[in-house]
């Protein structure tokens, strides 16, 4: 009986194992360091990447614009005489037009906000806001001060339109913003009609 008990209560009682070992000071010490500098490095990409990365809200802001000015020009008239010609309405050509062909870029004396006015698409050809966005009565729009915008307006080939008949326009709006923000956009316009006043 006594040899029963002493084997049960030495299965109860287990040796102890080797004392656990934790990290000494120096692997600690070590294992800081490199940790630290692989996040440095790290976070020197990320500061990099937002550094160059243009800000959002003003790659937004610069799209807008263009948008809105792409939007004005594609809804200006485009027909083969100015449209204060006397045969607007009835030239098939610009060989029809009484006084005033319709060519690239705008007439003595019209500008986008004044008198006389932007009538044409063409008229944008070569337009510039170099100092600011305004809107279409010249007044400066509040907080587009660092914004720059300027409209290229081509004869272009499009579809089975050919360049040289000038029946299509390409028209490039491109807008540069703080931070060197630039949007580029591009449409064509095509006379659909002999008078397409729209």
């Amino acid at each position: 009986m006594s040899t029963r008990a002493s084997t049960a209560t030495r299965s109860l009682i287990r040796p102890t194992a080797r004392p656990q070992r934790g990290l000494s000071m120096i692997e600690l010490i070590m294992f800081i360091v490199v940790i630290g500098a692989a996040l440095a490095g790290v976070l020197k990409i990320f500061v990099q990447a937002g550094a160059s990365s243009a800000d959002p809200q003003m790659q937004r802001q610069a799209l807008a614009i263009a948008e809105s000015l792409m939007e004005e020009v594609q809804l200006q008239a485009f027909t083969y005489c100015d449209p204060d010609d006397a045969n607007l309405e009835t030239a098939a050509s610009s060989a029809g037009c009484a006084s005033q062909v319709e060519n690239l870029g705008p007439e003595a004396g019209e500008t986008r906000f004044g008198t006389p006015q932007f009538d044409n698409v063409n008229d944008y050809m070569g337009y510039a806001m170099n100092a600011g966005i305004v809107d279409i009565n010249n007044v400066a729009v509040s907080g587009l001060a660092g914004y720059s915008a300027n409209i290229d307006v081509a004869n272009a080939a499009l579809g089975s339109i050919s360049q040289a008949s000038g029946d299509a326009l390409l028209i490039t709006v491109t807008v540069n913003g703080p931070g060197g923000t630039q949007v580029v956009l591009s449409g064509y316009r095509s006379r659909h009609s002999p008078n397409a006043a729209l």
